[in-house]
């Protein structure tokens, strides 16, 4: 390169092939990436009953009716609290976890990990494992190496559409839209949202992979501030493995450390990364490392756990031939017993709001334009917008009353009586009027309060809404 030539900022990918691997963590991520995929993909076709007039699917984000059905549970627009509410319990979760475990979320359950998981399993699945895999990606292009790489771009494909149509089918009946996909009379919004995901799917999935989660994701270097000394991460103990050596038999092999340089943690990582070379911002934590070395250290007849889930204070400990501390002292510490409290006062504090909110709700919005009338009889009145909401699967009457000063007199519009019908599962805007008659009661004022009662005649429950009465009649 000349003097004159400015150096590159960017490093070209280098490809990762992850070799196969088995052990008992392998076996977790298999057993995880299973149940979360089984969920996304099959959770919109479970169905429940929730009445003639409500959608049965269990699990619906109803963007016309403005709510949110999760089984028996039903959000409203106004309880947006329970969503915010959750992910304040994610977010907590999270920094729990981490603080205990390291990064965990991002070794099993990360969406990134997990599909990534599923397109290399199809890749070694058709190409071969990790030796095979890099023979081809050198290898000229060829009828057999089109036809590999096409047959698995289309499995991928294939994925990554039944990946974004699954998201579609949480927004509206899955069953009907299916069937409006087919026949191209789905919304244009739904095949923009599919195509959308399918592509980043296909990309993230299929070509980034850990380019993703090196530079695109934000939590790598969020992470530092969540873990200390005593969390528990993958690390490599390297009192113990170095020297490294392959040679055991030659002279001064007794001099070596238990590593024997054979890079099976290395061939395994889908970071492509040496976690022998300490802790980095490109390790997922997702303990392969551990499976392949475990399994190494088995043929050779050397002890488990050279590559293992430990604390620094732990090597610090071993360094000097001391006893490692039991794993529910690290776990169990002031940080995260504080994010544990935390977590479980805010998960409290929802089921309490879920199990005593109303069936029913109010809101009243004074009219301004005007504050309020004079009558030709010198009565004084007020308008108000009530907006009354039926959360129950049956049409159900309520009463709307008032309490305060005395001399207030209530008036529905469009009927004579105090009793309004609100249909299932719906809002109902009422105008309602309130009257101070000519010579009311002196002690009421420029403004005064009173209170709006809303009462289910079918089981008594009330709910109220405190407001202001504007004027005094003469």
């Amino acid at each position: 390169m000349s003097s004159s030539e400015e150096p590159s900022l960017y490093a070209a990918r280098e490809p990762v092939f992850p070799r196969r691997v088995s052990g008992k963590f392998r076996n977790l991520k298999w057993w995880i990436m299973a149940i979360t995929l089984g969920i996304y993909y099959l959770t919109p076709w479970i169905r429940w009953d929730r009445g003639p007039e409500l959608p049965d699917q269990a699990v619906l984000v109803d963007m016309a009716g403005r709510r949110f059905f999760f089984f028996w549970i039903e959000i409203w627009p106004h309880e947006f609290y329970f969503v915010a509410g959750l992910l304040i319990m994610a977010g907590l979760g999270l920094f729990l976890f981490t603080s205990a475990l390291g990064r965990v979320w991002c070794g099993y359950t990360c969406p990134q990990t997990v599909w990534t998981d599923l397109f290399v399993l199809v890749e070694r699945w058709l190409e071969g494992d990790r030796n095979a895999r890099v023979r081809l990606w050198n290898a000229k292009w060829d009828a057999r190496k089109v036809r590999l790489r096409i047959t698995k771009w289309t499995i991928w494909l294939l994925i990554s559409i039944a990946t974004g149509g699954a998201w579609v089918f949480y927004f509206t009946d899955a069953p009907t839209l299916l069937v409006d996909l087919l026949t191209f009379s789905a919304h244009p919004i739904a095949y923009t949202t599919i195509a959308v995901l399918t592509a980043t799917t296909f990309v993230f999935g299929g070509f980034a992979r850990e380019q993703i989660c090196i530079y695109a994701c934000p939590w790598p270097r969020i992470q530092a501030a969540m873990m200390d000394e005593d969390t528990i991460t993958v690390a490599y103990r390297e009192w113990r493995g170095e020297p490294r050596g392959k040679h055991r038999k030659t002279e001064g092999a007794e001099a070596l450390g238990d590593c024997i340089d054979c890079n099976a943690c290395v061939n395994v990582c889908p970071m492509g990364i040496d976690i022998r070379d300490g802790q980095q911002l490109a390790c997922i934590t997702c303990a392969l490392c551990i499976d392949a070395c475990d399994d190494v250290m088995a043929k050779i007849g050397k002890p488990r756990g050279l590559v293992d889930y430990i604390a620094l204070t732990d090597e610090l400990a071993e360094r000097e031939g001391k006893k490692p501390r039991q794993i529910w002292k690290h776990i169990l510490r002031p940080r995260t017993i504080l994010y544990t409290a935390l977590w479980s006062l805010v998960g409290i504090g929802l089921v309490i709001a879920l199990f005593v909110r109303h069936e029913i709700d109010v809101t009243v919005a004074p009219i301004r334009n005007p504050t309020y009338v004079t009558l030709s009889d010198g009565s004084i009145r007020n308008s108000y917008d009530v907006r009354l909401l039926n959360k129950h699967g049956e049409t159900r009457t309520f009463r709307v009353s008032l309490t305060g000063d005395p001399s207030l007199r209530i008036q529905l519009e469009g009927t004579p009586y105090e009793t309004v019908d609100v249909p299932a599962n719906e809002q109902k805007l009422q105008r309602v009027y309130v009257v101070a008659p000519r010579g009311s009661d002196p002690a009421l004022s420029e403004r005064s309060e009173f209170r709006f009662w809303v009462e289910d005649l079918s089981n008594g429950e009330r709910v109220h809404k405190d407001t202001v009465f504007n004027g005094v009649a003469q």
